[in-house]
């Protein structure tokens, strides 16, 4: 097993002290480290959210040790948490797209984990709605392809929408009746639990300061620990791999030169969404839907629309919005769209919906390679 210094969270005023007690750089520190002081570990894996729960679950399961590092107090506290928990069918992406064939391939594995560890979740299925005849359109050739890259999917006529779902108004559906939701934090609990009982660590609080290449093809790496006795250590991996979601692009850029075209070549851009509760007030509509319903999405499916979901307890939640923006630690939920801007795209398929049957809820940011509008 690993020993871990702490698993307090690292503060930025904690951190400035350090820097200035020992006024070097980062990178010059983990450069003083001789051999013998080092932790060594075969793998290493940047970030403690589901991806990297989920990577160092399954190197756990191969030869040698395995590290988990994450910089929040917990793991899963970022992207992997501030979602839609929804199981994604894998429609609309290009045939050819490893995106498409992950996402398909991951929906299955993913059903199958749940009922082997008792994750909750249900297959709720969904509808994709139109609303006049060029959506509807959309949605024929979405069905296409859809069969295309088999993955099951059918459309619903007028009668049929309207006895289903009541409340839904649409042109047109289609329904993607694999798509489904999950307990996130139940799936990283499981995911953890894996990981430790295959004799892996997390280490949280422990945020990685600077990277460097060995020389014998592995790496160095120094992580803060928020230990005030011992606030850095020194660690030597066979393999590294980042799933440090929105700082991922820093990381990779700790391994090459300030001028190196990674800096601008794997810029992360942030899109921000709300999410909106609905408040089922006295004086708010009774709102009964039993599965999913989405709007058809931008051209450059930049973003699937506000769209409404379900958590695992039944409640009705809205979003997201999108809104670009410069840093990846703004969870606020103010700004953005105004209420009634928002309550007007859901009027759209839920028309009894209106701006005072609205409260906000929570925030999320998804990491983007894509420019904004692109």
């Amino acid at each position: 097993m690993i020993r871990l210094l702490s698993t307090r969270p690292i503060t930025a005023t904690a951190l400035l002290l350090w820097q200035r007690q020992y006024a070097v750089s980062a990178a010059e520190r983990l450069g003083s480290y001789a051999s013998e002081d080092m932790t060594n570990v075969d793998h290493l894996v940047i970030g403690g959210g589901v991806v990297g729960l989920a990577v160092g679950r399954q190197l756990a399961a191969r030869q040698g040790n395995t590290l988990v590092v994450e910089k929040n107090r917990g793991f899963g506290m970022e992207t992997s948490s501030r979602n839609s928990e929804v199981i994604h069918a894998g429609i609309y992406y290009p045939k050819t797209s490893l995106r498409t064939r992950l996402c398909i391939e991951g929906k299955n594995m993913l059903y199958k984990y749940c009922q082997e560890h008792n994750v909750p979740f249900k297959k709720t299925g969904k509808w994709v709605v139109a609303q006049n005849d060029e959506q509807a359109e959309y949605l024929r050739q979405l069905a296409e392809h859809c069969a295309d890259v088999d993955v099951p999917v059918h459309m619903v006529s007028q009668k049929q929408a309207k006895h289903d779902e009541p409340c839904v108004q649409a042109h047109a559906v289609l329904a993607s009746p694999t798509t489904g939701i999950i307990d996130s934090h139940a799936l990283m609990s499981a995911l953890h639990q894996d990981l430790t009982e295959r004799g892996a660590d997390l280490a949280v609080g422990t945020e990685v300061q600077a990277i460097h290449r060995d020389d014998t093809g592995g790496y160095r790496v120094l992580v803060a620990t928020g230990d005030t006795d011992v606030p850095y250590m020194a660690v030597r991996a066979a393999s590294v791999v980042n799933a440090a979601g929105l700082w991922a692009d820093r990381i990779a850029c700790m391994l090459v030169p300030d001028d190196h075209e990674w800096h601008s070549k794997y810029k992360l851009h942030f899109a921000k969404g709300r999410y909106y509760l609905h408040t089922n007030s006295s004086n708010s509509p009774s709102i009964s839907v039993q599965r999913l319903v989405y709007p058809v999405p931008d051209k450059q499916i930049t973003s699937l629309g506000t769209h409404l979901t379900l958590d695992m307890g039944g409640a009705i939640r809205f979003g997201p919005d999108l809104e670009w923006v410069s840093s990846n630690t703004d969870y606020a939920t103010d700004g953005g769209e105004p209420i009634k801007k928002v309550a007007a795209a859901i009027a759209e398929y839920l028309p009894m919906i209106q701006a005072k049957d609205l409260a906000p809820g929570y925030t999320g940011i998804r990491p983007k390679l894509q420019l904004p509008g692109g």
